[in-house]
């Protein structure tokens, strides 16, 4: 039963997959807007409700990946040592370069910057990712109000998960600013958008202290 159940499970995710890369190439070859459900169902040949199946909207074909983002930074955030502070977690997470930043797959970063570049064109796309970046906000504050034991009338968690996820948010605008006057140089980019979230930090820093300290 154990290894039907696996054999499932890797079934699901590799339709899963296959779904979310059939519809990144699409969109890539053509724009968000003009591609529909049932073209990405024809060329991955499964139903447009299996699509739905697996991803609730059309937007989610893009962001699906951006859970398993969210995961990993409450983990990093729940699993930092003992005495370090939320901020110094967030920024050892977040400034660690990743997708097209951190590729060395040519074709890879092709591919991403596409995506990039659709994104930024699609109003769609951008309200979408407004949304996770506030459910994102949303759960750091409650991890960060569950850890200090914060009431439930203390701004302070909301204030902190708000400001961090600001910075995220800057440093995705900051790329796509790069990325749609040209095609930089992208060790140049990781390292000046670094640098930039650095400083951003920095400055949140000096307001924060040694709030939420690990105990």
């Amino acid at each position: 039963m154990t290894a039907e159940l696996g054999l499932r499970e890797r079934k699901k995710e590799r339709t899963r997959q296959l779904l979310a890369d059939t519809a990144r190439r699409l969109f890539s070859e053509r724009g968000f807007d003009q591609v529909s459900v049932a073209e990405i169902a024809h060329a991955a040949e499964v139903s447009p409700a299996t699509v739905f199946n697996y991803f609730p909207n059309k937007e989610d074909l893009v962001y699906g990946r951006l859970e398993a983002f969210e995961q990993q930074l409450l983990t990093a955030i729940r699993d930092r040592p003992r005495g370090e502070t939320v901020i110094a977690a967030f920024k050892n997470f977040i400034l660690e370069p990743r997708g097209l930043l951190a590729t060395t797959d040519e074709a890879k970063a092709k591919e991403l910057l596409a995506l990039t570049r659709m994104i930024t064109a699609s109003p769609a796309l951008l309200a979408r990712e407004r949304q996770i970046l506030a459910r994102y906000t949303d759960a750091l504050a409650k991890l960060i109000a569950d850890e200090t034991g914060a009431s439930g009338g203390d701004p302070r968690p909301y204030v902190v998960a708000n400001a961090l996820i600001g910075v995220h948010r800057s440093l995705i605008a900051y790329v796509r600013q790069r990325l749609e006057a040209h095609t930089p140089n992208r060790r140049r980019l990781a390292r000046d958008t670094r640098e930039r979230g650095e400083k951003a930090l920095a400055l949140l820093a000096e307001g924060l202290g040694d709030y939420a300290a690990k105990r």
